[in-house]
């Protein structure tokens, strides 16, 4: 079974939450209620989310402090933060926002559609992203357990072959969403996160080929 995404929805006000779970349902992923930026901060301490859509005005914490506490720690400073507001203050107010981190800076009223696919594009990048991290971890977790010797030269190979496998399908897809974020003239922000992940493919892909036999197994050094 495919583990769903988590998708974090920080809003002070119950009907605004209702609001945003009515137009993600569709995505099928779970979705996680804060109504402040400390239980939005809580809920980071404990849970890997894809995307936070965080409103800006809030009592107490708002959304921009929400932000820099988030991009201030290391396990949660690469979350992509959509920030949702109903008050336009000009170019300066949505620029405060893209400096403390945002991908995307959305008034309200915004359109349903428009948010629901921005989310969809990055909690298939973070699904990608979880992929690949299983493919390495796996791959680790084999070296780590060979201990040489002549039973032990057949196993590897046969899971660098099935290793090598899992990832032509992960760099297809993530080829593909490339072209997609291409054709639909995507955020700055999305395409920029796609291309992470592309260069984090090619570097697992020449780890796994240096692993191949006779072109020096040990000296490899796999993407984190």
């Amino acid at each position: 079974m495919v583990q769903k995404a988590k998708i974090l929805l920080v809003d002070d006000r119950p009907e605004n939450l209702l609001a945003l779970e009515a137009i993600l349902s569709a995505l099928d992923q779970t979705l996680v209620r804060a109504s402040s930026g400390e239980e939005a901060l809580k809920a980071l301490l404990t849970d890997d989310f894809a995307v936070i859509l965080l409103d800006v005005q809030m009592p107490g914490m708002d959304g921009f402090e929400t932000a820099a506490h988030i991009k201030r720690r290391e396990r949660t400073r690469d979350i992509p933060i959509i920030f949702l507001t109903a008050i336009n203050h000009g170019p300066h107010h949505t620029f405060r926002g893209y400096a403390a981190g945002a991908v995307d800076y959305i008034s309200k009223p915004f359109d349903p559609w428009v948010l629901r696919a921005k989310v969809s594009v990055f909690v298939e990048l973070y699904m990608k992203n979880c992929k690949l991290r299983e493919q390495a971890a796996l791959l680790r977790l084999q070296l780590e357990g060979d201990g040489g010797g002549a039973d032990h030269e057949k196993e590897p190979a046969g899971l660098l072959a099935e290793l090598s496998a899992r990832l032509a399908a992960v760099e297809e897809q993530a080829e593909a969403l490339s072209k997609q974020l291409d054709d639909e003239s995507a955020d700055a922000a999305a395409v920029a996160t796609a291309a992470h992940l592309e260069r984090k493919l090619t570097g697992l892909r020449r780890a796994l080929d240096a692993l191949e036999p006779g072109t020096g197994r040990g000296a490899a050094t796999l993407p984190s």
